[in-house]
């Protein structure tokens, strides 16, 4: 299916062509049809003769009701644009256009209707006027059909029109991510609660969970049933008019302007930097404006840089991307004010004098498609799938000054910086610590997680043992401790079970920092405080230990080895950890490594 919004002034004929197309009534409220008036959307569909399906969202036309009409112009990609041959080229006519303009619907063709009431010359003259007026839109070479509703003139070169229109339209990808923004929310008795929007990518699959996008929070919601053209479906692509039955939701919670969004696949934010693209100088605007976008109308503040440029800030948070096309209105306005374009959903804050001029300067040349250099290099690094959900494009490899580490991209400048501070640091350590702490090292580099971490300790080619960062290779270099640790070494040599008590040590000039850094280097065993063997104690008592009867106790243990119980009971027990003895029960042990 494609999706048609209409467009045009109050009384043009769009509702009557629609109907005239489709044989279906689009104004679904009893006020709409007995005043004659299109109050809100309608929603009709039918076939083309290529076979393709297409679905009309018919929206009002009165100055009254431009809200109504931005909410079903703005999801739609192909605008059928609609102006009677008897009246012309009337006023909103002109908001109709400038809403258009503002959306950058690229697609589209113009309707002259009620020619029954025109002969040839007017005909002719009020297309021209048409051609001037769309002149510089993006509809200024649409294909022009002439029809009367009434007498059936020129419908079947319409649906030959139209064909030829969606036909040259860009393909909708269906596997991108999902954001439907809803136009309706109702209930079924026995179904529950339906809303309705046009899907203008992705898919949509029965039993799949979405996130519902509402003005005070974003919950998790799960898709009962699947509807297009009144019929269900399993699943729905692109381009499509689609009902979702919800499970578990109710109704009143849902409004138009919410919207429907694959999960954790979109930057929902409340403040973004944009390009005028139509209408008004930015910074002749009011500072409280309305923003439309998809099926949405939200209040916002307008912080002009230039002209051309400003940052809005939203008054509830909404799923946005880059590129994406805003239509502003002054509060309690019926025209538009201007039309603009994305340029960056994470703006920096604004805090110095100037930030503003200084900001109105950068975005001047930013592309609106974006640019992942820029993101990366303006922050320094950020996680590749912020990127995509900023509407990111990006190519299979890190582009150049970009460095790939796992789920992040680094300015390479950065990075290069970050492996300095770290080699810095280690090198700057005193030569009895164990290393860089890795909260120091993360610290250093404000590094946000530890994956991150991980790679620059590696790009800095350093080595990571026990939480600390340290050289590759690195020998512990006991300086003024290492004749003492000889001392205690030829000691232990003599009695492999005699540690050095505490006096001893400190004598020594042996401490904590000491005797940790003689144990980092493979000098000794520390089994307790102030408990020192060398490292082949263990293996030496398993031998002496095998001699006895098995299962032996703590004090033959104490007396094979001939020491106190002050180093057997962490020595048993140091023991019992690496496998080499077991205990039976709370007395006794017995040997089990080698």
């Amino acid at each position: 299916m494609f999706v048609v919004a209409t467009a045009g002034h109050v009384d043009h004929g769009k509702s009557t062509l629609v109907r005239a197309l489709t044989g279906m009534e689009p104004d679904r409220w009893a006020e709409e049809r007995d005043r004659g008036l299109t109050i809100d959307l309608g929603f009709v569909w039918t076939g083309l003769p290529s076979g393709r399906h297409v679905a009309f969202v018919d929206v009002p036309g009165h100055e009254r009701f431009l809200g109504n009409m931005l909410a079903g112009l703005g999801p739609a990609p192909v605008v059928c644009f609609i102006v009677a041959a008897d009246e012309g080229w009337q006023a909103q006519s002109t908001d109709h256009r400038d809403a258009v303009a503002a959306l950058g619907i690229e697609h589209g063709l113009v309707v002259l209707t009620r020619a029954d009431r025109a002969d040839q010359p007017r005909r002719d003259e009020v297309l021209a006027q048409v051609r001037t007026e769309l002149a510089g839109t993006p509809l200024a070479d649409a294909p022009a059909v002439t029809v009367s509703a009434v007498t059936g003139e020129g419908i079947d070169d319409l649906r030959a029109a139209l064909d030829d229109v969606l036909a040259s339209a860009p393909a909708p990808d269906p596997d991108e991510r999902v954001r439907m923004w809803i136009d309706r929310s109702f209930t079924i008795k026995g179904a529950g609660t339906v809303v309705t929007g046009t899907l203008a990518a992705g898919t949509l699959v029965e039993g799949g969970r979405l996130e519902l996008i509402g003005r005070e929070a974003v919950r998790p919601v799960t898709i009962r049933a699947l509807h297009s053209q009144n019929r269900s479906h399993p699943e729905i692509g692109p381009v499509n008019r689609v009902a979702v039955n919800l499970r578990g939701e109710s109704a009143d919670d849902i409004h138009r302007g919410d919207v429907l969004v694959s999960p954790g696949a979109w930057s929902v934010v409340d403040t973004v930097d944009v390009r005028r693209t139509t209408g008004t100088p930015l910074s002749d605007g009011p500072q409280t404006i309305v923003v439309h976008t998809g099926t949405v109308a939200v209040e916002a503040q307008l912080r002009p840089f230039s002209d051309d440029h400003a940052r809005l800030t939203l008054d509830r948070r909404l799923p946005l991307e880059l590129g994406d096309r805003f239509v502003l209105r002054g509060s309690g306005s019926r025209s538009v004010l201007a039309g603009v374009q994305v340029l960056d959903v994470d703006p920096p804050e604004l805090t110095r004098r100037g930030d503003g001029r200084r900001r109105g300067e950068a975005l001047a040349g930013m592309n609106p498609a974006g640019d992942a250099v820029l993101e990366v290099t303006r922050r320094g690094f950020v996680r590749v799938d912020e990127l995509t959900r900023m509407g990111l494009e990006l190519p299979a490899e890190a582009p150049a000054r970009i460095t790939a580490f796992g789920p992040w991209w680094v300015d390479s400048v950065l990075v290069d910086t970050w492996r300095g501070r770290l080699r810095e640091a280690v090198e700057q350590l005193d030569p009895l610590s164990p290393g860089l702490s890795r909260g120091a090292a993360r610290d250093l580099i404000s590094s946000p997680d530890d994956v991150l971490l991980d790679a620059v300790v590696a790009a800095a080619g350093l080595e990571q043992e026990g939480g600390h960062i340290r050289q590759p290779g690195r020998k512990v270099d006991l300086g003024p401790a290492e004749k003492s640790v000889a001392t205690i070494e030829g000691w232990l040599r003599d009695e492999p079970f005699a540690a050095p008590d505490a006096n001893e040590l400190t004598d020594l000039k042996l401490g904590a920092k000491q005797l940790a850094a003689a144990e980092r280097a493979g000098r000794i065993l520390r089994l307790a405080d102030g408990v020192v063997l060398l490292p082949d104690a263990p293996r030496k008592a398993v031998a002496t230990l095998r001699q006895l009867d098995q299962p032996f106790t703590t004090s033959q243990a104490r007396k094979a080895l001939d020491t106190s119980r002050r180093i057997a009971i962490p020595l048993l027990e140091h023991m019992d950890e690496l496998g080499l003895t077991r205990r039976v029960d709370a007395g006794n042990r017995i040997v089990v490594g080698k």
